[in-house]
């Protein structure tokens, strides 16, 4: 087992890991190699669904955001995020693009199930935008990728589960549940 300096977190040759732009990875070696003159030891993470191999320098793995698939209690709070009401924020779409995007890019488990939830469009719903869509379902496979992960199931029953929760989250159309926002008036002006 390694361990990172700067945290105490430790990754073990075998261990399914989740890299935040590429997603559930397993750790397949730790390798020396030699960079710029230099000595340095790196986490081999191999990423089996896109058939990519990734080296990540140890020292940097944590702060890169390689992190521990979630505890399972973890990702039972992240399908009831999904069952939660969508934020939807007024305003501009490339403000808003960047604000989830980020979110994305954390790798956090609950920030990317908040990503899939105010992304989701229920078939009665009017369809989303392209960017809407892309943002979406690259949050999607990676939640579902981690869901799978965790419960030790396929990704078609981790997207069952996941739509099971996003089925009972209340509807805009809903007009007793109207969708909640941030308040950002000012944005709409400039829209």
């Amino acid at each position: 087992m390694t361990t990172t300096k700067k945290s105490s977190v430790s990754f073990a040759v075998g261990e399914a890991v989740v890299y935040p732009a590429h997603g559930v990875g397993r750790i397949t070696g730790l390798e020396e190699q030699e960079v710029a003159g230099f000595a340095l030891q790196v986490f081999v993470v191999s990423f089996e669904h896109n058939k990519m191999t990734l080296r990540i320098p140890v020292k940097k793995a944590t702060d890169g955001g390689l992190r521990k698939i979630a505890e399972r209690v973890l990702v039972e709070k992240a399908l009831e995020v999904l069952s939660g009401r969508a934020r939807i924020k007024r305003g501009m779409w490339s403000r808003r693009a960047q604000e989830l995007e980020a979110k994305l890019k954390s790798g956090e488990l609950m920030a990317v199930a908040e990503v899939v939830r105010d992304l989701y469009r229920a078939p009665e719903q009017a369809e989303s935008s392209y960017s809407e869509r892309t943002l979406y379902e690259a949050a999607l496979e990676i939640l579902g990728r981690e869901v799978a992960a965790v419960h030790g199931s396929t990704s078609t029953e981790a997207q069952r589960l996941i739509e099971q929760s996003l089925a009972k989250a209340p509807r805009p159309m809903d007009a007793r549940s109207a969708p909640e926002t941030d308040g950002d008036d000012e944005d709409d002006a400039a829209a």
